[in-house]
């Protein structure tokens, strides 16, 4: 059996999948309703894109299947430790201050040099994060208990004395050496990791989630914690410092048994409460925009993402053939929807994609949209639509969703067209000149100039200019040091290894990687020590396995989306030496690897067996696993951590690759359009959003074959991609002329942020001429200096050739 998947989980043949439609897949049933031109209409995804899944899920997904006997443990550790002390009560039955003096307890307990004594009280600590579920009867009762617990043991300090313990197993060379000398790692080699982690990570989670419920000190508690954890006071550094080294020293090779999941999970998590998450970023942009006196933004981008309704999805095959038929039994055409994509080819959807490689991607029905054009040549160019039933009417938007922006460089660019055009010279940056110029040009410059948008990086760039051109005069920067800055500044040293590192990962995660003997090993904390024997045992390790990588995927693309997103807002050249070293390790192929699958499969797939989700499996009776019941999975119609992960890798690339014209080169030379085309298969508005842009920043080098093929793609983009007034994406007339020489544009980006980065943090490497010189005799001479041992030794020689020997006129010095 293949347990490493391809996303699709359960060894399910892939025709066979194809063979049997699923509505909760996203596939569309027989009797499914046809708008007009036999385009099968499915259902939106109901998806909810935000910084987390639900508390509950994000709690699950934790722990591995095979971690599932822990549970009892922990629970057997915790009620020897507290049978001890407390006898004839439960530990729901105690009042606060038991409940304090047992905590105490158990974290100096903690202290206790035998290993084995200290692993039973941290798994009894862990118990209590988990909710203390022997003594609960239901999930919500768990989860009340769970809040309860960790407030209080973060009360007591024991946060502190678990990071303490981390930093001790990390330097525990036994252990490394022991996981590097065997010839498979399991679930055992990562125990005591295993559960300080999950106290950790369940401490963060937990504390990070807000509810109105919560007490006055709990609220206070937990800004608290969130500075704390952003500060460099745990081994003088931030905690992500120290999980970024963990994830290092693993894809080295020296620690091959740390358990990387839960690492990864804990180093987003952290990330996410200490910098915030999507909504406290908008927010903070728009504070950053008032304080440097710029406009407010045109709009809020989540809000206006949340409300947009995904295109139609491509038709199937089967629809293909049937609309073929009425359109050869017709005597008119019906108008076209204007919002569905792209008609697949005959190409089944959901076959095996070992044969799409070929770039051209010419659709065969494709003919029908020779009369297809933009919205604003319909009632030019088109015919009157055939009248519909009111249910069946095509209803068109009001507007388009986003404000157009202009960049300053734009309305340079075009008033020095206009003037080498019309008076025969040009003025440079000058854009109020308008002398000699036709009327039309005005009113063109005057909208130009009305949709103008000012980037924060603009101003970031300019003051960076302004001060490397003036080092005395530019003053002393104001650096707030805020969460992100302490966190860049922890890990600006070693951030290309870390970059490396995550993508590393990425890739032995993806389900398009082949099982290599050079990859990382990442299953070393969900694989038993003994293999599975029967069939059933194989496939719920088999979902296990997928799931794995499934959590790892989203772990890593959220952790990426996050530091990119924050850097950039809290300066421009944090941001892209971040995305420098991404593209340099190579995460645009890797990316675009990743999508080169059936992409609607892995997000659909199956990998969940919610029986055993934590906390569902302590507190029923767990039913009989049968073969059948693992196939069938759970009855949503997507996976979400899935989808997470593609939107956040697709958001990635889009940053990536945003006004690089070499990094755009790259899309088109790893023939990344057809790879993206068949990701707007998948009928979520947010997903096509990020899959248009990056189409449409590379239109105009796929040639005019490409468009007129895809005409409902364009169609897509005009409607859905913000527009950029003077950008001419659509035609390709004015292609960019310059050769693709992405090593000079690299290198020239690369001056930059070494300059930046040398100017902010290098403070030993300042230039001698620029420091500030003392001219007051006295201080000079006052100043202590510490000479040499052997120059005090031989001062006797040193006052003979130096002093007594040369002669001094003694009348000059004076003058």
């Amino acid at each position: 059996m293949d347990l490493g998947g391809n996303g699709g989980g359960l060894p399910v043949n892939n025709k066979q999948r194809a063979m049997t439609p699923n509505k909760s897949r996203g596939e569309f049933p027989r009797n499914s309703r046809k708008d007009s031109d036999g385009l099968s209409e499915s259902p939106d995804l109901e998806f909810d894109y935000s910084d987390t899944d639900k508390w509950a899920s994000e709690l699950s997904e934790l722990y591995s299947y095979t971690e599932g006997p822990e549970f009892a443990l922990n629970r057997k550790c915790f009620e020897d430790e507290f049978s001890t002390h407390v006898s004839d009560k439960k530990w729901t039955e105690l009042d606060a201050a038991q409940h304090r003096a047992h905590a105490m307890r158990l974290l100096d307990s903690l202290e206790v040099i035998v290993r084995e004594k200290r692993l039973k009280v941290a798994r009894a600590i862990l118990y209590m994060t988990q909710g203390t579920f022997a003594e609960c009867s239901s999930e919500a009762e768990v989860q009340y208990w769970t809040r309860y617990n960790i407030f209080l043991l973060l009360d007591v300090g024991t946060f502190s004395a678990l990071v303490e313990l981390l930093n001790m197993e990390m330097d525990n060379s036994a252990a490394c050496s022991s996981a590097v000398r065997k010839p498979a790692i399991s679930l055992a080699d990562s125990t005591d990791l295993r559960v300080l982690l999950n106290i950790m990570y369940l401490m963060v989670e937990t504390i990070q989630q807000e509810d109105p419920a919560d007490k006055p000190e709990w609220k206070a508690m937990r800004e608290t914690f969130r500075a704390e954890l952003g500060s460099p006071l745990f081994n003088n550094e931030p905690i992500s410092v120290t999980l970024f080294g963990m994830v290092t020293k693993f894809c080295s090779g020296h620690a091959p048994h740390f358990p990387m999941k839960k690492v990864l999970l804990l180093l987003w998590k952290s990330i996410l409460f200490t910098l915030g998450g999507f909504e406290q970023l908008q927010s903070l942009k728009v504070r950053r925009r008032q304080e440097l006196g710029l406009p407010p933004l045109p709009e809020d981008s989540i809000r206006v993402v949340r409300s947009m309704r995904a295109a139609s999805p491509p038709a199937s095959a089967s629809d293909l053939i049937e609309q073929q038929q009425k359109r050869a039994r017709r005597e008119h055409k019906a108008l076209i929807k204007q919002d569905n994509l792209d008609a697949f080819n005959e190409k089944d959807p959901y076959k095996a994609d070992d044969a799409r490689d070929d770039e051209d991607d010419n659709d065969d029905n494709d003919n029908s949209l020779e009369t297809e054009t933009f919205p604003l040549e319909r009632d030019e160019v088109m015919p009157p639509p055939i009248p519909h039933p009111p249910s069946e009417r095509v209803s068109f938007p009001k507007g388009l969703p986003w404000a157009p922006k202009v960049r300053e460089k734009d309305i340079e660019s075009f008033l020095e067209s206009s003037r080498s055009k019309f008076i025969g010279y040009t003025l440079g940056s000058d854009t109020d000149t308008v002398v000699g110029l036709p009327r039309p040009i005005h009113e063109s410059i005057r909208t130009l100039k009305q949709h103008k948008y000012v980037s924060i990086a603009e101003i970031q760039m300019a003051k960076e200019e302004e001060y490397q051109k003036t080092p005395l005069s530019g003053g002393d920067e104001e650096m707030e040091m805020s969460a992100t800055e302490l966190l860049y500044q922890g890990i600006l040293p070693s951030l290309p290894q870390y970059m490396i590192a995550l993508l590393k990962i990425l890739l032995a995660a993806a389900p398009t990687s082949k099982a290599k003997t050079d990859s990382i090993n990442i299953l070393a904390d969900v694989l038993p020590e003994e293999m599975p024997t029967t069939v059933l045992q194989s496939m719920k390790l088999g979902v296990d396995v997928n799931r794995h990588k499934e959590i790892i995927v989203k772990a890593i693309s959220a952790i990426l989306l996050l530091l990119l997103k924050h850097f950039k807002l809290n300066h421009v050249y944090q941001f892209e030496y971040m995305a420098q070293h991404l593209v340099f390790a190579n995460c645009i192929p890797l990316i675009l690897k990743f999508f080169n699958q059936n992409i609607m499969s892995y997000i659909t797939a199956k990998n969940s067996i919610s029986v055993l989700d934590f906390p569902h499996c302590v507190i029923h009776e767990l039913p009989e696993l049968t073969a059948e019941s693992l196939e069938a999975g759970d009855n949503n119609q997507f996976c979400w951590r899935n989808l997470f992960s593609c939107i956040n890798l697709l958001r990635i690339l889009n940053k990536l690759t945003k006004w690089k014209h070499s990094r755009t080169m790259m899309l088109v030379v790893f023939k990344s359009a057809p790879i993206l085309k068949r990701a707007l298969k998948v009928k979520q508005a947010m997903m096509q959003l990020y899959v248009l842009k990056l189409l449409k920043v590379q239109t105009k080098y796929l040639g005019r074959q490409w468009r007129k093929s895809n005409m409902k793609t364009m169609s897509a983009i005009y409607q859905k991609v913000r527009h950029r007034l003077n950008d001419d994406w659509a035609y390709g007339n004015d292609l960019d002329a310059r050769p693709w020489d992405f090593q000079a544009e690299e290198c020239a980006l690369r001056a930059n942020i070494e300059r930046f980065n040398s100017r902010r943090y290098d403070k030993s490497n300042n230039n001698p001429d620029f420091l500030p010189v003392d001219n007051c005799l006295q201080s000079v001479l006052g100043q202590r200096v510490d000479l040499p041992e052997d120059f005090q030794m031989n001062y006797d020689l040193w006052l003979e050739r130096e002093v007594f020997s040369n002669p001094i006129s003694w009348e000059e010095l004076l003058q």
